[in-house]
C-alpha cells in the first residue's frame, strides 16, 4: 500500500515555473516507478512524464518535453517535476502515481496502482 501527497502546485504567469512535489510513503516505494499526470476541465487525462524505480530512466511526452524535468529523491521517498517555460494550455490538475512492479524502466501507458489526489495548477496572467 502506498500513499502518494502532491503539493507545489498554484498560479504562475506565462513563461513562469513551478516545481510540483509527490511525497510518497508506505513499502514499496523502491518497487515504484512515478509517473506524473495531468487533467484539465473537460478533457482527457494526459500521462506527462515518468520516472524509473532507480531514478536513471525517463520517459516524457511530446507535449512538455523539453520544458518539464523529473528527479527522485529516494532518501527522501519524494519525486520532483521541474515545469519551466509554462503556457496556459499547461492548467490543470496534476496528479502523481505510482506502479509497483519489478521493471527497471517507466511506462507512461501501463495501469498505475496508487495515485494522489493532485494538485491545481494555473497559468495565467
Amino acid at each position: 500500500q502506498l500513499q502518494l501527497v502532491e503539493s507545489g502546485g498554484g498560479l504562475v504567469q506565462p513563461g513562469g515555473s513551478l516545481r510540483l512535489s509527490c511525497a510518497v510513503s508506505g513499502r514499496a516505494w523502491e518497487l515504484s516507478a512515478i509517473g506524473w499526470f495531468r487533467q484539465a476541465p473537460g478533457k482527457e487525462r494526459e500521462g506527462l512524464s515518468c520516472i524509473s524505480r532507480s531514478g536513471d530512466r525517463t520517459n516524457y511526452a511530446d507535449s512538455v518535453k523539453g520544458r518539464f524535468t523529473l528527479s527522485r529523491d529516494n532518501a527522501k521517498k519524494t519525486v520532483y517535476m521541474q515545469m519551466s517555460s509554462l503556457k496556459p494550455e499547461d492548467t490543470a490538475v496534476y496528479y502523481c502515481a505510482a506502479d509497483v512492479s519489478l521493471s527497471m524502466a517507466c511506462n507512461l501507458l501501463k495501469k498505475y496502482d496508487y495515485w494522489g489526489q493532485g494538485t491545481q495548477v494555473t497559468v495565467s496572467s
